[in-house]
Order: structure tokens, then C-alpha cells, then sequence
């Protein structure tokens, strides 16, 4: 069996740490599940959900739809399944225009305390 050599890499991850990064509740993440056939995160014997990587990346994706742009859940259903790989696209730019500006917000917080 190979070990992990990057620790902070994980498998799954617990709902509740799922919706904290997202930024919707746990109600909404299984809301979703059943709205949106393609997310489909493992379930333990116990009920308990275990969301992947990949799980993450969708949910952000459906976020994106319905939150940010305003989509209806039917819309967002039926845009995701028709353009998959533009949304992936489109949510890789909004990811890093995210990060871009956070650093500006940061460099203009490290400026602002100089002058």
C-alpha cells in the first residue's frame, strides 16, 4: 500500500465542511442531490455523505448557475447538461478572478497602511 506523501490532501470530506466552503447549508447540498442527477456524492452504511474533489467542483458549478447567475434549478439542470464543459470553463475563470481580487483587496489593505 503506498502512502500519501501530501497529508493535506484528502479523499472525502463531511457535508458540513462541504457547505462551509461552498457557502449554502446542508439542506441545499441535499436539495441539490436530488435535483441534479450527475451529483452523487458516496454514502457510508451509516447515512453519512462523503463528497469528492469532483463533487466539490460540481456543487460549486450549480452554485455559480443558480446563485451568481440566477437560474432557475430547471434552467441550471438543463444548461449543465447540455454544456458541461463551457460551465467548467467559466467556473475555472470565476474562481481565479475571485482569487485575483482578493489579492488586490489584501495589496490594497498592505498600501493603505503604508501612506
Amino acid at each position: 500500500m503506498a502512502l500519501n506523501p501530501n497529508k493535506d490532501v484528502r479523499l472525502y470530506y463531511s457535508i458540513k465542511e462541504v457547505a462551509k466552503e461552498v457557502g449554502v447549508n446542508e439542506s441545499t447540498l441535499r436539495f441539490w442531490e436530488k435535483e441534479f442527477p450527475h451529483l452523487r456524492p458516496k454514502v457510508t452504511g451509516n447515512k453519512v455523505r462523503q463528497y469528492t474533489e469532483k463533487d466539490i467542483c460540481q456543487i460549486k458549478m450549480i452554485y455559480n448557475l443558480i446563485k451568481v447567475r440566477g437560474l432557475k434549478i430547471a434552467a441550471a439542470r438543463k444548461y449543465l447538461n447540455e454544456n458541461r464543459e463551457g460551465v467548467n470553463k467559466q467556473n475555472e475563470v470565476l474562481e481565479t478572478l475571485t482569487s485575483i481580487r482578493d489579492q488586490l483587496q489584501a495589496l490594497k489593505k498592505q498600501l493603505s497602511g503604508i501612506v
